[in-house]
């Protein structure tokens, strides 16, 4: 599981890292279009919260997915599940990156908004890590400790790159 995680990090690592070629490569997308006609997503504000809605959106609805495969005994499914949900968040950071006009405090201020929606879930993974209790007398919580562990490093993973993705980004900013 470590191996994965390791994977999955340094995977996002080289993403951030060649971001600007990513990027540079999204420009005939309908919901770019969309985004970028749309009056009011050039606010900042807006656009912020429809980022922080977005990510709620993505995370739950792979929550839920995950959550229905435990009843489905399909080895490794649900990494894949984890790898398809990465890659649409990325899609997704890029798409609102690409569609969002403005000044770089304005697109800063964006991605904070946005992404702040892995601080509030590092914040409640940190919050049940700490307050980790057994449910039963001699119950080992080692493992579960391990998970919220692991889950705190991936959100902690997901504010940076949808902050670098969305609010560092752009080359040219439109004035």
């Amino acid at each position: 599981m470590s191996l994965i995680l390791l994977i999955g990090i340094l995977g996002v690592s080289l993403v951030i890292l060649f971001k600007h070629p990513i990027i540079d490569s999204f420009e005939n997308n309908k919901l770019l279009h969309k985004l970028k006609n749309t009056m009011w997503f050039q606010n900042h504000w807006l656009s912020g919260i429809f980022l922080f809605v977005m990510n709620a959106v993505l995370f739950s609805s792979t929550c839920l997915v995950l959550y229905m495969l435990m009843f489905f005994f399909i080895p490794f499914l649900h990494i894949l599940v984890m790898v398809f949900a990465v890659i649409g968040s990325i899609f997704l950071w890029i798409v609102i990156n690409k569609a969002w006009q403005g000044t770089k405090s304005n697109r800063l201020k964006m991605g904070a908004v946005g992404s702040s929606f892995y601080i509030f879930l590092t914040l409640v993974f940190v919050y049940w890590f700490v307050t980790l209790k057994p449910s039963y007398p001699g119950e080992d919580t080692f493992m579960r400790a391990i998970g919220l562990f692991f889950t705190i490093i991936v959100t902690i993973v997901a504010f940076i790159t949808c902050l670098v993705i969305t609010g560092y980004s752009k080359k040219k900013v439109a004035h």
